[in-house]
């Protein structure tokens, strides 16, 4: 899979709500009622990513779940890393 530019990454993310591009990773952080629910969406986020055959770096601090996404194979965003942002956005509703 072939990393895209910056422009078409920067397009992309106005279909994904609340998510940015920072240090050349694809980030958002999600908040939650409390530790319960932030790990039990860190647990469905696990599932989906293991189920695509790709891994976010995910971070969780009391109820905020941090995820980053980038596809170190391809050297930067691929559209891999926006299918499970899109998953990810799906599953914290």
């Amino acid at each position: 899979m072939q990393a895209l530019s910056l422009e078409e990454a920067r397009a992309r993310l106005a279909g994904l709500p609340g998510w940015q591009i920072e240090a050349g990773e694809l980030v958002r952080t999600f908040q939650f009622k409390d530790f319960v629910a932030a790990l039990h969406f860190v647990n469905q986020v696990g599932e989906a990513a293991e189920a695509a055959g790709h891994h976010p770096d995910i971070d969780i601090r009391y109820n905020r779940v941090r995820i980053a996404l980038v596809t170190h194979d391809a050297g930067g965003i691929t559209a891999k890393d926006f299918d499970v942002a899109a998953k990810a956005g799906t599953l914290a509703h």
